[in-house]
């Protein structure tokens, strides 16, 4: 397989992950996308397996019911899938910007690292090296 068709065939993994989970409002279609030894890494440098991130995700979905998910980038390189989208919660709710880079291995997602940014607060977080005030 060529490295451009390993390039394509990853963001196929990660999209169809990101649609079933949207489509069908549930992880049980998601769940087979993820290799057994899944990891999830967050940025306070806390991890989680395979099933306790399915059943935080499967926790959050109720009060994300609905969620409008905008994908504004999705790159691929070797076996790592980046995807930048804007979230919108219904009703108004809170936008978020949201970074994940996804690890595929063998046909399926390995790890995944995730950052997230309510983008109301985007502007105080271009300056978090400078000292608070006070």
């Amino acid at each position: 397989m060529t490295t451009e068709n390993k390039t394509t065939e990853n963001k196929t993994i990660v999209g169809r992950a990101l649609a079933e989970l949207l489509t069908t409002g549930g992880v049980d279609a998601l769940e087979p996308l993820l290799s057994d030894g899944f990891v999830h890494h967050r940025p306070d440098s806390t991890s989680s397996t395979k099933a306790e991130w399915l059943a935080a995700v499967r926790k959050a979905l109720v009060p994300l019911a609905g969620m409008q998910v905008e994908v504004v980038h999705l790159l691929s390189e070797g076996d790592h899938v980046v995807m930048h989208s804007r979230r919108r919660l219904p009703a108004a709710g809170p936008e978020i910007a949201v970074v994940d880079i996804w690890r595929i291995e063998d046909g399926l997602i390995a790890e995944g690292w995730e950052i997230i940014e309510p983008t109301a607060q985007a502007a105080a977080n271009l300056v978090w090296w400078e000292p608070a005030e006070g």
